[in-house]
């Protein structure tokens, strides 16, 4: 049997979680971990042209025929991408799901992260934008929560004004009344 037609049947047997599953390459490379590194990277763009995988961004690929939209692609590929760093959803992303900033950021979310500042272009999903943070969990507890659905920890209201603040982002569009109301 051909790589890819061995690739494809594994895919189509794994038990999936979600709607959408986020594949890194470690996880794509596990499932045929005799093929050597050339054999890999040209399996993955032989499977990428023939639109049995869809590259997301630069390591993260999805199953697009076993892949419903739920509109939280872009957080998983976000919990997925810096897997081993510590990330929240805060700013702008986390104001406007609470009701704080009138407008929605489309297909663009803000995640505050331990790792480098970057701003990474998802293909068609959108745009993950990571905020470089020094703040480390124990000195968060009670300000975040874990959602679940995102796979992701989440700011509560404080937070993200407080992370709105100190990155000097644009103050404008956030209800005031609203939000002190809320605090």
């Amino acid at each position: 049997m051909q790589t890819i037609s061995q690739l494809t049947n594994i895919l189509d047997t794994v038990p999936l979680n979600t709607k959408c599953a986020v594949f890194t390459l470690s996880d794509l490379r596990s499932i045929l971990p005799k093929l050597s590194s050339d054999a890999f990277k040209a399996l993955l763009s032989r499977a990428a042209k023939k639109n049995i995988l869809k590259r997301i961004c630069r390591g993260i690929y999805t199953y697009p025929s076993r892949c419903q939209s739920d509109g939280l692609e872009l957080y998983h590929v976000a919990s997925r991408l810096r897997a081993h760093e510590f990330n929240y959803i805060s700013l702008e992303t986390a104001l406007s799901d609470a009701g704080i900033i009138s407008q929605v950021p489309m297909q663009w979310i803000t995640i505050m992260s331990s790792g480098r500042t970057q701003t990474i272009e998802c293909a068609d999903l959108g745009h993950i934008e990571f905020i470089h943070t020094k703040k480390k969990p124990a000195d968060l507890i009670g300000k975040l929560r874990y959602d679940k659905q995102c796979r992701l920890w989440r700011a509560n209201i404080e937070l993200a004004l407080a992370d709105m603040k100190f990155t000097r982002r644009n103050l404008d569009l956030i209800d005031w009344s609203l939000a002190n109301e809320l605090i």
